[in-house]
């Protein structure tokens, strides 16, 4: 008898059904116990196996194990109980563990699962540990995907249409204690980022255009409105031309000295125009921040702030000859361009 039939991955198997076809070649039973490296014993309950019920009694036969506490379809409705959310369930807050999961399965179903298993169950319905994003509870979702949906297209015709650059601007603050982010490091011997701990920083304006463009205004102390002026006067020479400048309504941009600035200036050089409110996402500057602080400086340490400014120019400068960015920054941000 052949042994091709046995699967390659089950040596048992192999070995039993070898000592069958030696058997039948006229091996003793201490020569195939040798030859394979079994017990006497063990050949000899093989053989009597198989002479008993034929060969195929001699290939494995996998255990079933226990019935699934739960049904395909049980299983299915998991999901939907969990996007109802843990307070629907009496938990308070909204986050989910596997132990109030596991206490979900026994109310709905009469099922008690180790938290253990319940993480496996989870895994095979695509959910995973997350870190919540926060967002604010007023935050109006029809504006924002209206603006999204309708305002952009409609901004970027009349910027195309009246020959205007549109510039995309935020503010954000760089501190001297460093963005950490994880890293490898030898097990049990945690990494180390030195810091200075204080809240010393500088403060930031950036600006981003569909086309690539990257300007930013550096100030080592809070920004205010004579500060969003002179960075408006910088946006109009670095792109040489009228601007629509897209911004949040930042109370540094609704400053009396502000619009008494954009209204000097005319329609004809620079026009403004606001994101809905509580919609920094929407911001592909927001994108920018993100890039520099978790990729391009992170776990920096700075000594000082003069020492932090060369490093924030330099990050700036590698993103801006990273041309594929900017295009992901307004992708993120749900813009098309």
């Amino acid at each position: 008898m052949a042994t091709t039939g046995a699967s390659g991955s089950d040596w048992r198997q192999w070995r039993r059904l070898r000592a069958w076809e030696l058997a039948q070649e006229g091996w003793g039973i201490r020569s195939i116990a040798a030859a394979l490296d079994a017990i006497p014993a063990a050949v000899s309950h093989w053989l009597a196996t198989a002479r008993r019920g034929g060969p195929q009694e001699l290939y494995a036969h996998p255990h079933p194990g226990a019935p699934p506490k739960l049904t395909i379809y049980q299983k299915r409705l998991i999901a939907d109980f969990l996007w109802h959310g843990p307070e629907a369930y009496g938990f308070r807050g909204e986050i989910w563990t596997c132990g109030r999961v596991a206490r979900v399965l026994r109310e709905e179903f009469g099922v008690v699962y180790h938290r253990g298993h319940v993480a496996r169950i989870l895994k095979t319905l695509g959910w995973t540990p997350q870190l919540p994003i926060v967002m604010a509870i007023q935050r109006d979702e029809v504006a924002i995907a209206r603006w999204a949906n309708a305002d952009w297209p409609t901004l970027k015709a009349r910027a195309e249409n009246e020959g205007r650059t549109l510039v995309f601007v935020d503010e954000s603050g760089f501190y001297l204690l460093p963005s950490r982010v994880r890293t490898y490091g030898l097990k049990g011997r945690t990494s180390v980022v030195p810091e200075w701990q204080t809240h010393d920083h500088l403060s930031v304006m950036g600006g981003l255009t569909p086309d690539g463009r990257v300007l930013t205004w550096v100030r080592r102390k809070p920004l205010t409105g004579l500060d969003t002026i002179a960075f408006l006067e910088h946006i109009g020479r670095e792109i040489g031309g009228p601007a629509l400048v897209v911004w949040d309504r930042s109370p540094i941009h609704r400053r009396a000295e502000v619009g008494a600035f954009v209204v000097a200036v005319g329609t004809d050089g620079l026009a403004v125009e606001s994101l809905p409110t509580y919609a920094p996402d929407l911001n592909p500057v927001e994108w920018l921040w993100g890039r520099l602080k978790r990729m391009e400086m992170k776990n920096l340490v700075c000594l000082d702030l003069e020492e932090l400014h060369e490093e924030f120019h330099l990050a700036v400068s590698r993103v801006r000859r990273k041309h594929r960015l900017i295009p992901t920054f307004f992708k993120c941000a749900g813009l098309a361009i």
